[in-house]
């Protein structure tokens, strides 16, 4: 039988394409339209709130979407809160999103240069100027950043109380001028500059707000100060270009950015430069040179004065890879991984770029979100480097996130920009940073005026108005704790510890053990090896009736049973480490509950520091785990513990009744402290884990800043408040000379701890931060010179802290309780380590 024509037809389709057994995919979704922000005023919108608080408006739309809109008078600007999609931005739609109005009210003030050309104009440009900043001239230009900071630093005088953010703007116009331009400006020229700088910042931002263009036009106030800026600065630029020459020698010229520029052919044209392109690039490079670089200099100084051991860790950097007097070269910037790693750490909390603007030309796609044609969109860097989702803890300085590489090149990570406008200066940018901060930090030592920290003055930039500091010289107070134990112990390879050791004894007085003595007796001192020693400072007696401590050293025992921190069958090995008894050493007025308190935070943080000893001292993720929910407790993490966390309940309740009856400063400085402390204890497993640990891979200064802060003693160190009843003055905790103190405090009892913890450390399988079994390694010396040069160092570091306390002393009376604290804390563990069971070597108490 024939089939139909049509029944044929079908018949045959069914063969050849197979009937669906699955539903047709369902259509794209159309992009969404972004959200409009909450809060928007009739006919002003959200510019109130924008300009009242800019960084923290601009912060708080990251809640409502990837790209939220937001009202402007009149206008609609779309801000993009999402890292990723400001990358795309930058990158993928660079062609389709030029920039905005923020950067066009420059374009009508000094033309096309390359700060503010596009397409195919920016590409020629930017080929011409490239070889200004080509690796050739890197070189060249990191002598002339350190001969300008050195003539400048030169000029300041101790005791002379610096303005730094002008003194920085200084700084940077005549290292932009001297190394681009080889001239020199005139004083009247630098100072016009930087008086018209503030008026070209407000007016620009200004005139990018306004609802019409025609408004530029009118004789407002700031827009005549905008145009009389403007000319200021074509001034100075016509000055630098055309000037003297700064360096006296005629082949030097040749190699400027404006010969590398009258030189050039525009490609469009086929015809040389105008001199007005010429003003216009040297314009460019005058700003971007300038204001952004300055700021982040009088940032990095503010940070550093916030953060003393940060500073010693990149002075101690710096003398080990650039020593003083040096010329800087590309090779030992490149050695400088913890000084780079600051620098980064203040450009991204202190990101110069409040906010950056680009307009769509035509529909673009950005994330889910459909951007109309003429939509101006609205970035800001400063908002995008503290998203929480981004950085872990934004708001806090911690130059450790950047350690190998972190972060680097990632889309969240935008400083310079991206794409094909990322700005073409970012290695001068990074090497003047540097290269100013070190010549300045090895020459003075900033001490903060009181009421004068830095403030955050939002324009278009983030600027840091209000620091000023006090000049002293940088060898006229005693250096801190890691620089000294850095220069001590990170010597170079071949150099004989025990002969720095003995150059130290024959200057101080302090007599190092002998060839024979590389163990630390229980009788002897750690600070000699001997039993007494003329001048030593005598271990503090018990200053209570021993009954009084052996009640607390039962009330804890009872308390750490009742928590299931201990099994009753663990007491009387655990009771031989006497804890009770270097609490009442390190603080002989702590009585009942305060003296209860500190035995259970000892005995709490002693079962903790035994827990790594095993497999979570081995296993970052087991760490984390142990310790995360603790931090977490510190940062108002209330949950309930699980089952079976012991730990974590006996934590909670101990924080809690260390913040009662104390003051918000001391609950925010115990928390940050204990926050450090406890992070320490991954930090260390993450290194064995890697094989980073001390000497392989993992430097000197490194394993000292950990062992500083996981040694407990910054927690402690607080608690000398607590039991006094009342903080140590303000002023005296706002003084770096306190900073170093407790440094020195904390690598004293450190060091101590590893003399006598070192027999038990060296037959552990695990990896031992160690400070004798780590210059061991770096050093390849004997154990008895490693031995010897820690005990040196720990005279050292007393006789810094004595000379610290009474200058301490002298200026601030009322702070002399908590000064003598930190004495009897330190001898304290010196006198319980010399009988204590606790480091005894596992099966050494039996006989």
């Amino acid at each position: 039988m024939t089939l139909p024509t049509n029944a044929l037809l079908a018949e045959t389709r069914k063969r050849i394409v197979p009937p669906r057994t699955t539903p047709p995919p369902a259509p794209a979704p159309r992009a969404a339209v972004p959200p409009l922000a909450p809060g928007a005023l009739p006919g002003l919108g959200h510019a109130a709130a924008l300009l009242r608080d800019p960084l923290g408006f601009l912060g708080s739309l990251a809640r409502h979407g990837g790209v939220v809109r937001i009202r402007l008078g009149p206008r609609t600007v779309c801000v993009v809160t999402d890292a990723r999609l400001v990358h795309t931005l930058l990158v993928a739609l660079a062609h389709d999103c030029p920039r905005g109005a923020v950067q066009d009210t420059l374009r009508t003030a000094f033309g096309d240069g390359l700060l503010m050309s596009e397409g195919q104009a920016h590409r020629d440009r930017r080929r011409i100027i490239q070889p200004a900043f080509g690796p050739d001239r890197t070189a060249g230009y990191l002598a002339v950043m350190h001969q300008v900071t050195e003539e400048r630093a030169g000029r300041w005088r101790p005791g002379q109380v610096l303005d730094v953010a002008k003194e920085m703007n200084h700084l940077a116009l005549e290292i932009v001028t001297r190394s681009l331009f080889d001239a020199r400006l005139s004083e009247d020229a630098t100072l016009a500059f930087h008086r018209a700088l503030p008026d070209l910042v407000k007016g620009q931002i200004v005139q990018s707000l306004y609802p019409h263009p025609a408004l530029a036009r009118l004789p407002l106030p700031v827009n005549r100060r905008f145009d009389a800026a403007v000319r200021v600065l074509n001034r100075v630029v016509d000055q630098a270009v055309n000037g003297r020459p700064g360096s006296g020698r005629p082949d030097q010229r040749g190699g400027t950015l404006p010969a590398l520029l009258r030189a050039a052919t525009d490609p469009a044209t086929g015809r040389p430069l105008t001199e007005a392109d010429v003003r216009s690039e040297a314009i460019t490079m005058f700003g971007a040179g300038t204001e952004t670089v300055s700021t982040t200099l009088t940032w990095l100084l503010d940070e550093l004065l916030r953060h003393p051991e940060v500073e010693a860790r990149v002075l101690a950097e710096l003398d080990e890879h650039l020593p003083a007097g040096t010329t800087p070269t590309p090779e030992a910037l490149a050695r400088l991984t913890y000084t780079r790693g600051v620098t980064q750490e203040v450009v991204r909390l202190h990101a110069p770029n409040a906010f950056l603007m680009r307009t769509a030309r035509v529909p673009v796609d950005l994330g889910p979100y459909r951007i109309p044609a003429g939509t101006e969109l609205l970035y800001s860097l400063t908002a995008l480097h503290r998203d929480p989702l981004r950085y872990d803890d934004p708001s806090s300085f911690r130059p450790e996130r950047w350690q190998d590489g972190g972060g680097l090149g990632r889309p969240s990570f935008l400083p310079f920009g991206a794409g094909k406008h990322k700005c073409i200066g970012e290695a001068f940018a990074w090497a003047e940073l540097t290269v100013a901060a070190a010549a300045i930090l090895r020459r003075w030592r900033p001490v903060a005026v009181p009421g004068a920290r830095a403030r955050e003055v939002v324009w278009t930039t983030v600027q840091a108005h209000g620091l000023r500091v006090r000049l002293a010289p940088r060898g006229s107070a005693a250096p801190s704790a890691a620089v000294s134990s850095a220069s001590a112990a990170s010597a170079p390879a071949g150099r004989d510890v025990a002969a720095d050791a003995a150059v130290t004894a024959s200057t101080t007085g302090l007599a190092p053990a002998g060839a024979g003595t590389d163990r630390p007796h229980s009788a002897g001192c750690p600070l000699t090896a001997t039993a007494t020693r003329p001048g030593a400072p005598a271990a503090v007696p018990l200053p209570r009736p021993p009954a009084e401590l052996r009640a607390a050293a039962d009330r804890h025992a009872d308390w750490a049973v009742r928590h299931g921190l201990l099994a009753p069958t663990e007491l009387p090995d655990y009771r031989a480490y006497a804890l009770h008894e270097l609490i009442g050493h390190a603080f002989p007025r702590a009585r009942g509950t305060d003296l209860d308190l500190l035995v259970d935070m000892l005995g709490w943080f002693t079962v903790l520091d035994d827990r790594f000893d095993g497999p979570p001292g081995r296993r970052p993720a087991e760490a984390h785990a142990l310790v995360d929910p603790l931090i977490s407790a510190l940062d108002g993490d209330a949950r309930p513990a699980a089952p079976g966390d012991l730990l974590l309940t006996a934590w909670q309740e101990l924080w809690d009744r260390q913040r009662r009856s104390t003051s918000p400063d001391w609950r925010a400085r115990a928390a940050r402290e204990w926050r450090a402390c406890l992070a320490t204890f991954p930090a260390e497993a993450e290194h064995r884990a890697r094989g980073t640990v001390p000497a392989l891979g993992l430097g000197l200064a490194d394993t000292m800043r950990l062992r500083r802060h996981g040694s407990c003693v910054y927690p402690f160190m607080n608690i000398l408040e607590r039991v006094h009843g009342a903080d140590a003055p303000a002023a005296l905790h706002a003084e770096p000379a306190l900073h170093r103190l407790r440094a020195n405090t904390a690598d004293a009892a450190t060091l101590i701890n590893d003399l006598y913890s070192l027999e038990r450390e060296e037959r552990q399988s695990a990896a031992a931060f160690n400070t004798v079994l780590t210059l061991q390694r770096v050093r390849g010396c004997t154990r008895s010179r490693a031995v010897r040069a820690v005990r040196t160092r720990v005279g050292t570091l007393h006789r810094e802290n004595e000379r610290l306390r009474r200058d301490l002393g002298r200026r601030h009376p009322a702070g002399r309780w908590y000064l003598d604290g930190t004495r009897e804390l330190v001898a304290g563990v010196q006198a319980w380590t010399s009988t204590s069971d606790r480091y005894l070597v596992p099966g050494d108490r039996a006989r």
